[in-house]
């Protein structure tokens, strides 16, 4: 219990039960945006439970105001100021001993543990300078970890002093950080404080604000195309509500859409729990594999959308949701909500292109160039001038590819004025073949019934310098490069069946130039 001294000086307040705890929290596996939002937490808390009286106060203008400041100078120092209403005196006592759970645990501040934790996981040194509405005192009261530990200090000194009764107010300062932020880290916690507190935010509700820069949350732009199998259609906004119930008092709804622009630190979901964002925010998008695949799946760049979940706990430090037993259920749940015609949006994430602006087009052209024009200064004149001085290519096709282990094999058959050609592409991951591209070309007589086939092979080899560098694993740039080099052995093909001499010598030369310079950083 709180224990009066002097109404106008000093009280002090009990922090028992396990001081010790203090020591302990410094070692909490937090991020640090999410260690500052236990504070802006209860100042928005602070707000929702005395808003009546706040408006009543200052009119229906209104706003709550936290402002964050960071000296990085010495050992560094944060202060957080907030005009909520301040702490009670009915609840001084309880907001800072460990533990102690508040009396309504339904809100933002439900352990009892966000400003204790937070603060000793910033800093050893931290106090609290408070002035609750319609109350005519300030208290401040200071912790000094160290030493409470050390002389297991049961009871901590409050100083009071004389404030009006229309002042309102909390300030946390924390002192000697041993987790300064500091470079990129600035940037990350002011984005993922806007993504977490975007629903506040874009109702106007807060003013949140990082030394003095308003902190906002960029809405993300959503596609709008026709569907990807038919671009003819008309253009469809791919944003769906979700909305579903899976027992046990568990729901979820919100949305899912699409990117209107791919990006891998845009995409995924934001999952909320009273309006604020516990996983997946900033950069940091909630994008399990069953849904969103692989990394450099077009999903996995795409998909997005904001879920609020009731029901569901939550971990004491409110960076992550406590499924149980529950997150494949919701996951199953979810994927069949996405899948659902007519907006399917997994099958439009994956199968439309957006077709680039000049300027992203310009952009990679400039790129492009200047990369390759540099690896030509380089590599290409001991590369170019003895295969000058070679022979014509005289050797004729090969009727027959020799045996390789084979990554994949396909059989196309066609009608080509009035010839049956069969084409057999091959892909190798066989490390002892050279060359990028091979071909064959023989002619099966009487196949099947009295007519002739030719029969063309195409091997491409997955293991080559150039493909390594320019393709390794991703299924879009293999396509791309299988199917220049089926143009190049059809054009040699048609070369040949043309009368053109030396037709070999194209390939051989390009088999040459793209192991020997232009695979080549």
């Amino acid at each position: 219990m709180m224990r009066m001294v002097d109404k106008l000086s000093n009280e002090t307040i009990d922090i028992r039960p396990a001081v010790s705890i203090l020591s302990v929290l410094r070692h909490l596996n937090y991020k640090p945006w999410y260690a500052m939002a236990e504070f802006v937490d209860n100042a928005i808390q602070s707000y929702l439970d005395n808003r009546d009286s706040l408006e009543s106060l200052h009119g229906p203008s209104y706003r709550l105001k936290v402002d964050i400041s960071l000296d990085s100078f010495d050992n560094g120092r944060i202060s957080i100021r907030d005009n909520a209403a301040g702490i009670h005196e009915s609840e001084y006592e309880r907001a800072f001993r460990p533990a102690a759970v508040p009396p309504n645990s339904s809100g933002l501040s439900e352990f009892g543990m966000g400003m204790k934790s937070a603060a000793c996981w910033f800093a050893n040194r931290w106090s609290v300078r408070t002035s609750a509405l319609g109350e005519s005192f300030e208290r401040a009261v200071s912790f000094d970890v160290d030493r409470i530990v050390y002389d297991n200090l049961e009871e901590l000194l409050v100083n009071i002093s004389p404030a009006g009764e229309e002042s309102h107010f909390t300030e946390v300062t924390l002192i000697d950080l041993h987790k300064k932020p500091q470079g990129r880290t600035i940037g990350k916690i002011k984005r993922h404080l806007a993504s977490i507190y975007r629903m506040f935010i874009r109702k106007g509700l807060i003013e949140l604000t990082f030394d003095g820069e308003l902190l906002i949350y960029p809405e993300p732009k959503i596609l709008c195309a026709p569907y990807f199998k038919d671009v003819t259609l008309e253009e469809i906004l791919w944003k769906k509500d979700i909305d579903f119930d899976f027992g046990r008092g568990l729901e979820v709804h919100g949305f899912a859409a699409l990117l209107e622009t791919g990006s891998v630190s845009g995409a995924g979901f934001s999952l909320f729990r009273n309006s604020r964002v516990i996983e997946g925010s900033g950069d940091d998008g909630y994008r399990p594999e069953y849904i969103f695949k692989k990394s450099n799946s077009y999903t996995y760049q795409r998909l997005f959308g904001e879920l609020h979940l009731v029901g569901f706990d939550v971990s004491h430090t409110k960076d992550g949701f406590r499924w149980e037993e529950n997150e494949e259920v919701f996951l199953e749940l979810l994927k069949e909500h996405l899948e659902e015609e007519p907006i399917s949006l997994i099958s439009q994430a994956e199968g439309h292109r957006k077709r680039p602006t000049k300027d992203e087009l310009k952009k990679a052209a400039e790129f492009a160039s200047k990369r390759t024009a540099e690896n030509l200064e380089q590599t290409l004149p001991p590369v170019l001038a003895p295969a000058l001085e070679a022979l014509p290519d005289h050797s004729p096709v090969p009727q027959e590819l020799p045996a390789r282990t084979l990554s994949s094999k396909r059989v196309i058959d066609l009608i080509i004025k009035n010839e049956n050609w069969r084409i057999v592409l091959e892909l190798t991951n066989d490390p002892a073949i050279g060359d990028w591209i091979e071909l064959c070309d023989h002619l099966v007589a009487d196949y099947p019934h009295s007519e002739d086939m030719r029969v063309i092979g195409i091997r491409l080899s997955l293991v080559h310098p150039f493909m390594t560098r320019f393709a390794g694993t991703d299924d879009e740039k293999i396509e791309g490069l299988l199917r220049v080099a089926v143009a190049i052995v059809l054009a040699e093909i048609i070369a040949r069946s043309s009368g053109v001499k030396y037709a070999g010598t194209f390939k051989r030369f390009i088999n040459s130039l793209l192991r020997d310079a232009l695979s080549q950083p």
